[in-house]
């Protein structure tokens, strides 16, 4: 029985007092008993956490009391086991690293589609505008391997600083459409639409990412699992973890 709570969050936000937060974030998970990853920079707060499900949304709503937190979302996953192994709060320069100082999404983010605005886009072959729809896989080619949406983009890229170099080789190929950026949870596809959007790109940014996806639309268009980073490994559009999903 999946009884393991799994919530993967995200939200860019100036954060002037990382050392100081660090051990107070701790302490409170430690206190809740979860397991996973925080991670803190000053351009906002980065988190995999998995538990008890009453003592992860508490500590999710203990972070919305601080209003620099209270605009934090979480998707949510079940499984049967915990899939950390234990408990990590780090502080990094930023929680997804891209090396463009300019790019701040804390400032203002890029336009987003929402996953029910982007499948009748899919059905229809084209957006509301008759433009044609070209999606973009911002992750690394060793998750898009585990799967992706139907004729999406992938530039083959091995880490995420790759992403501005291979946009500008590949500028061209999106000129005159609507580019639909897309990720696992959305905070790479933030930025990778702010960075098309200053190159000339109309470029949006898909909301929630892949776990959105699944979670309003389920599989349509999509082909594979999704990889987490995590010991479940990958997720079907269903959200079970793919292994288990596989075994039964």
């Amino acid at each position: 029985m999946a009884s393991v709570l799994n919530v993967s969050a995200y939200l860019f936000t100036r954060i002037d007092d990382r050392e100081q937060l660090r051990p107070v974030v701790r302490e409170r998970a430690v206190q809740l008993g979860l397991k996973g990853t925080v991670i803190l920079a000053e351009e906002g707060i980065n988190l995999f956490l998995a538990g008890d499900a009453a003592s992860v949304r508490s500590f999710l709503e203990q972070l919305r009391a601080d209003p620099r937190f209270a605009a934090l979302r979480a998707r949510e996953s079940w499984s049967a086991e915990q899939p950390f192994g234990k408990l990590l709060v780090k502080l990094k320069r930023e929680i997804i690293r891209m090396d463009r100082p300019t790019i701040r999404p804390e400032a203002g983010r890029a336009p987003a589609v929402a996953p029910a605005d982007l499948h009748r886009w899919l059905e229809q072959g084209h957006d509301d505008t008759g433009r044609e729809v070209v999606l973009l896989d911002t992750r690394n080619a060793f998750e898009v391997d585990y799967g992706t949406f139907a004729g999406a983009v992938d530039w083959r890229i091995e880490r995420f600083t790759q992403f501005p170099d291979a946009a500008a080789a590949h500028r061209d190929d999106l000129r005159d459409k609507t580019v639909v950026s897309f990720c696992t949870g959305g905070i790479r596809c933030e930025k990778a639409a702010i960075h098309l959007r200053e190159t000339g790109v109309d470029a949006l940014q898909l909301e929630g990412g892949i776990l959105g996806w699944f979670e309003h639309v389920g599989g349509a268009h999509w082909n594979g699992a999704c990889f987490v980073f995590d010991e479940r490994e990958a997720l079907t559009p269903d959200l079970a973890p793919h292994d288990a999903a596989v075994a039964s």
